[in-house]
């Protein structure tokens, strides 16, 4: 095992950080090394916004609901899906056309976009963990999205994913155990024995319930599949597709 594998097994999302800002050499190493993702065509369908203005930082806090750690940490980054950028590459060249048009409103020109914008920012994640910073993910950005898209004066067709916090741990949280291996990894096709995968299932639930019950010393006990079970009765962000249609992405 070498190094870079043994910093992403050691990964886990820090939501506590010293009241220390990070260097513009450590920002510009990050988004350098965001950038140095894969992109699909290389249309680089992504924007990252860091957020400087404690006052804006606030109030994404507020809107993300009320989490600390948007507000409190190094630095703050936005990851947008970024289509207005091809918008403006087609007018330069004169060939903003309907098939142009219909291509930046298409669902696979989405995905193009999410998948992009992920893959940068997972480059962004371990680059900062890698000079001993800490990370966390933050989707609640996507809670109050028109008013997150309002705050930060993003254009048509440029949709705020989420945040990432980062910045130097004030403490270690401990690593959450991942799913088994087998349940996540088939090969050839997909595996679709269901005695299997239920054991497996069960097994992890009495995995993370050890981790919960040894980490709250015995006030917490939750099952994976419990929690999961809940999360699905609980819909989320509905108005999600209306806001995309506003932001000329349509899905078709």
């Amino acid at each position: 095992m070498n190094a870079t594998i043994e910093l992403l097994l050691n990964h886990r999302s820090i939501r506590s950080y010293l009241d220390k800002p990070l260097t513009e050499e450590q920002i510009h190493a990050i988004v350098q090394s965001a950038q140095a993702a894969a992109t699909s065509s290389y249309v680089q369908a992504y924007t990252i916004i860091g957020i400087t203005d404690q006052q804006v930082k606030d109030k994404l806090a507020e809107l993300s609901g009320n989490q600390a750690y948007v507000a409190k940490n190094g630095h703050f980054f936005v990851f947008c899906l970024d289509l207005h950028r091809l918008e403006l590459a087609a007018k330069l060249n004169g060939e903003l056309t309907e098939k142009a048009e219909q291509t930046l409103g298409s669902t696979e020109m989405f995905m193009v976009g999410l998948i992009d914008t992920a893959l940068a920012a997972q480059n962004a994640a371990v680059a900062a963990e890698s000079i001993g910073l800490g990370i966390c993910y933050i989707g609640g950005l996507r809670n109050e999205l028109p008013a997150v898209a309002k705050l930060l004066q993003t254009p048509k067709r440029v949709i705020p994913l989420f945040g990432l916090s980062v910045g130097y741990p004030a403490n270690l949280s401990d690593i959450k155990p991942r799913l088994p291996l087998l349940n996540v990894y088939h090969e050839n096709s997909y595996i679709q024995n269901q005695e299997q995968l239920d054991q497996q299932l069960r097994d992890y639930d009495r995995d993370i319930s050890s981790y919960y019950a040894e980490r709250t010393n015995g006030a917490r006990n939750d099952r994976w599949t419990e929690s999961m079970s809940k999360l699905l009765q609980n819909p989320k962000r509905l108005f999600m597709k209306q806001f995309l249609e506003e932001n000329k992405i349509p899905l078709d």
